[in-house]
């Protein structure tokens, strides 16, 4: 491997360890101030965060590996990793959607969306520039795999703009189902990433130009 692509996947390792201690911080910042404040789309939103955590364990056993040797196909801990991840996801759909149920019916509503307004306009930023520096890193790599890790990233983007807006309108408008819709678009999220993992940890092939000399 020349010295160039030495570098590229030493910033891709660098980026995985970026997103996952990020999404540790997020999540628990995320999920203490969803559940103190009553906030269902924040609580998700923190829950996510964590689920997204073993997602990039994943990711960066699988960059380290590119970085060591030949990577043509996912090994056993990535594929088990993916169906961890998989599982999660769904699991946190299903508690979402029984969340909004049960919040609609009590006629729940936040006590405060601020901290929503606050975790959302700092990972809409902050996902945004990971996301690009992924995609630049994967494409100068011919990497499918990390440009996969970058739309992943996307999907976090996309997450975040929907808790930021869910929180604004909450606190203009003051109604509990904005916040209950808020956790639905959380959870359909959630349930589209449970899929695309379980059907990635069921195949074996990684499209993925990073070879070694």
């Amino acid at each position: 491997m020349d010295a160039k692509n030495k570098t590229l996947l030493n910033t891709a390792i660098t980026l995985s360890f970026i997103t996952i201690v990020y999404n540790l911080i997020e999540g628990g910042v995320s999920v203490f101030f969803g559940f103190s404040d009553n906030a269902l789309s924040l609580l998700g939103f923190g829950i996510d965060s964590f689920v997204e955590v073993l997602s990039g364990m994943g990711v960066a056993h699988m960059v380290i590996r590119m970085r060591y040797s030949n990577v043509t196909s996912r090994d056993e801990i990535e594929r088990f990793t993916l169906k961890v991840t998989g599982i999660s996801f769904y699991i946190l759909t299903a508690g979402l959607v029984c969340g909004a149920v049960l919040n609609s019916v009590r006629h729940m509503k936040p006590d405060t969306t601020l901290p929503g307004i606050i975790v959302s306009s700092v990972s809409i930023i902050t996902m945004y520039i990971l996301m690009m520096y992924k995609l630049k890193v994967g494409k100068a790599l011919k990497s499918d795999a990390i440009i996969a890790d970058a739309n992943c990233t996307k999907t976090c983007f996309n997450l975040s703009i929907i808790l930021l807006l869910s929180s604004l309108l909450y606190v203009f408008f003051r109604i509990s189902y904005i916040d209950i819709l808020g956790s639905l678009g959380i959870a359909y999220y959630s349930f589209k990433e449970g899929k695309e993992s379980i059907d990635k940890s069921r195949s074996e092939t990684l499209s993925c130009e990073c070879r070694h000399d």
